[in-house]
């Protein structure tokens, strides 16, 4: 019988920020499921993380955790890092996917959204990814995952803030990977198209809003119109990349940039 790839995750620590809804919470599921500890992230109702927290542990058995780090804050941000270290012991796996968005002209940009997408959505990333890389170092072994964006690849209308960051984190993703390639330690980035997530589904109203069209023609006219699958990227997809980039088969990955948008890119 073919062995499991995955099965070496098993008993490994993992760190995903942004975690208590949409791709974060996917993509800290697959890892659970195969047995990898968690450590969740992310603001919300305290109940609610609760409920999905013990929720996880229950359904999978691997051990999950919460740390309530605001991605503002770099103190807190890396101490985040260190409560998995503290908790677990080690620290194997960091995927860094908090993010947020604001669609607006950038003539008429808050001033204020531009400074915390590019905190959130990039400098957070560099804060965890400083706390992670000693660790990791120490280990011999380690696997970083920045979710981008096919806006780290291109550009969309209305999104400057977005897309700056996403080109940024990317950047950073390639940064790293050269300067931790020789300690068995790796660092890709996954660049989704467009998932339906609290985040998108939020954009739509806000597209319809600023391009003057209705929600149905932004999904069908603005958002697939860019993915010549016609097709939401699913969650499921997403967390095959991770897999594989996170487990031994995905050792010689490295600083690249993981498309999976249904051919967005490839335009």
């Amino acid at each position: 019988m073919p062995t499991d790839p995955f099965a070496s995750l098993k008993g490994q620590v993992a760190v995903v920020t942004g975690s208590t809804s949409g791709i974060g919470l996917a993509m800290a599921r697959a890892l659970s499921e195969r047995g990898v500890k968690v450590v969740l992230n992310g603001l919300g109702d305290a109940a609610a993380i609760e409920k999905a927290r013990a929720g996880l542990e229950a359904e999978t058995g691997a051990l999950v955790r919460y740390h309530g780090a605001n991605m503002l804050k770099p103190d807190e941000i890396a101490d985040l890092v260190e409560y998995a270290k503290r908790e677990f012991g080690r620290l194997d796996i960091l995927v860094n996917n908090a993010g947020v968005q604001h669609v607006e002209a950038v003539e008429n940009f808050p001033t204020e959204k531009w400074d915390q997408i590019i905190a959130i959505n990039l400098t957070s990333a560099f804060h965890a990814t400083k706390a992670a890389v000693p660790h990791m170092k120490a280990q011999g072994r380690g696997r970083i995952v920045n979710i981008a964006s096919a806006h780290a690849l291109v550009a969309s209308p209305f999104k400057s803030a977005y897309v700056a960051a996403k080109h940024g984190l990317l950047g950073f993703t390639k940064t790293v990977a050269l300067e931790v390639a020789t300690f068995g330690i790796t660092c890709n980035a996954v660049c989704p198209g467009y998932v339906m997530t609290p985040i998108v589904q939020n954009q739509i109203a806000d597209q319809a809003r600023t391009r003057g069209i209705t929600e149905e023609e932004v999904v069908k006219n603005v958002m697939l119109a860019a993915q010549p699958t016609k097709q939401f990227v699913t969650f499921d997809q997403l967390n095959g990349m991770l897999l594989y980039l996170v487990s031994d088969a995905g050792a010689s990955a490295n600083g690249a940039a993981y498309q999976v948008d249904g051919g967005w890119t490839a335009q």
